[in-house]
């Protein structure tokens, strides 16, 4: 039989030993992969997060950050209560004296819109970073996840995440196979802007079931000749502007409709030319207005 004495120790130990655990796990790291493949860790969840890009602002309230956030880049316009945040500046020039006064413990930026100048300075303030390049519909899902977890909201990103996915599904299972149709998109007038096929927009046009005629450039978005256009031969111009012929191409466009009976579509560009998880909702307009253009017969 154990003395009272021993038995004190070890009762003091046994507690102490679950005090440390439990507070080890409080104090446990998050830890995530940024889209640069650097890894990032936080002591805790970001409680004070500062976004530089709309399409970012996004998916943190998607994720179920909204709350965390306290600055955004220019631009950042939905949802609602993103609008009542403090500007920090935009892809071009941001106010780090600003930033710094949000007292922020966590920066999200874009790495391919953000400059990089701007970015080497930004990892002088010595606040962890989170870069992010969405190049697929899938780096979507990834990262409201990934978010959700820098945020300490990883149900609601989640929840999130598997919606998106399903809805994408959906579209893809509804259209995907459907008879393709060759489109060339504009995404500005001035000058004449196209995407290449590494675009999401690309992807969204394949997952329609629909080919960008110029898939095969270079850039991610090419500045394309009116002429270039015309040989290319789309059955299809889509373009994402209010202008649904395009500014000054409006009468060249019209002349090919006129002749070929060439659909013009315009679709809501502040859904399908940002990539947030709201894009989802300019891909089922993209591919219902296409299966219009199936269902009449033509082009």
């Amino acid at each position: 039989m154990l003395a009272p004495r021993t038995v004190l120790r070890r009762l003091l130990a046994a507690c102490l030993a679950g005090l440390m655990l439990a507070g080890g796990a409080a104090r446990a790291d998050v830890t995530v992969t940024d889209d640069t493949g650097a890894p990032l860790q936080l002591a805790r969840p970001a409680q004070r997060i500062v976004s530089l890009a709309p399409h970012l602002t996004e998916l943190l309230f998607a994720a179920g950050a909204g709350a965390h956030v306290v600055g955004v880049g220019a631009y950042s316009d939905y949802p609602a209560a993103a609008r009542a945040l403090p500007r920090v500046g935009d892809s071009a020039l941001l106010d780090l004296e600003r930033i710094v006064a949000l007292k922020p413990d966590l920066l999200v930026v874009w790495q391919d819109g953000n400059s990089p100048q701007q970015l080497q300075r930004l990892a002088t303030l010595g606040v962890p970073v989170y870069a992010s390049r969405l190049g697929t519909l899938a780096d979507i899902a990834s990262t409201l996840r990934r978010l959700g977890t820098l945020a300490g909201t990883p149900t609601a990103a989640q929840a999130r995440a598997q919606a998106f996915e399903a809805e994408l599904a959906a579209l893809r299972e509804r259209y995907g196979g459907r008879r393709e149709l060759r489109v060339f998109y504009q995404i500005w007038h001035r000058p004449l802007l196209t995407v290449n096929g590494r675009h999401l927009i690309s992807e969204a046009l394949r997952l329609c079931g629909a080919r960008n005629v110029f898939a095969e450039l270079g850039p991610l978005t090419p500045s394309v000749s009116p002429e270039a256009v015309l040989a290319a031969d789309p059955q299809v111009i889509v373009t994402g502007s209010t202008d649904p012929a395009g500014g000054d191409n409006l009468d060249r466009w019209r002349a090919l409709r006129a002749t070929r009976q060439l659909p013009l579509l315009t679709v809501e560009a502040d859904t399908l030319h940002r990539s947030s998880d709201r894009i989802v909702d300019g891909v089922r307009e993209l591919c219902e207005k296409l299966e219009a253009v199936r269902m009449r017969g033509g082009p």
